[in-house]
């Protein structure tokens, strides 16, 4: 049994948009944890190389595998906010189609998404610019 709210929109299609925001929700936390990762494995080469001086060895020149493994995982993350953000628009444009009128885009939502995608890159370009 659909219960109607407003101007023709359903309560199983309100739940159906719901469920989208929350699904966006998760790819931007997902993302978020992929950069913070990222960021980590991408600086853990400055502390194996503070480790190596600390005990008097030699550290190498080079930073290794874990800025690019790391950087690329910041990149990702960037790109995962951005695929998000394009997906829950092109979802929400599905809906409008329908002509529904309560559906909204999710401003608040899709902006966090785009500024923590750019933050992302910000932090790749940090990452490759600093190295280690």
């Amino acid at each position: 049994m659909q219960h109607t709210r407003g101007a023709g929109t359903t309560s199983d299609e309100i739940r159906t948009y719901l469920s989208a925001q929350r699904t966006l929700l998760a790819w931007i936390r997902t993302a978020v944890a992929l950069m913070g990762f990222g960021f980590l494995v991408a600086r853990f080469g400055l502390f194996v190389r503070e480790m190596m001086i600390a005990r008097g060895i030699e550290p190498a020149r080079s930073a290794g595998w874990s800025l690019w493994i790391g950087t690329t995982l910041v990149i990702l993350g960037a790109a995962m906010n951005s695929f998000a953000a394009a997906r829950h628009i092109e979802l929400v444009r599905s809906f409008r189609s329908r002509e529904l009128s309560r559906i909204r885009r999710s401003w608040f939502e899709l902006g966090l998404s785009v500024i923590l995608a750019l933050v992302g890159l910000v932090m790749a370009y940090y990452l490759l610019l600093l190295g280690t």
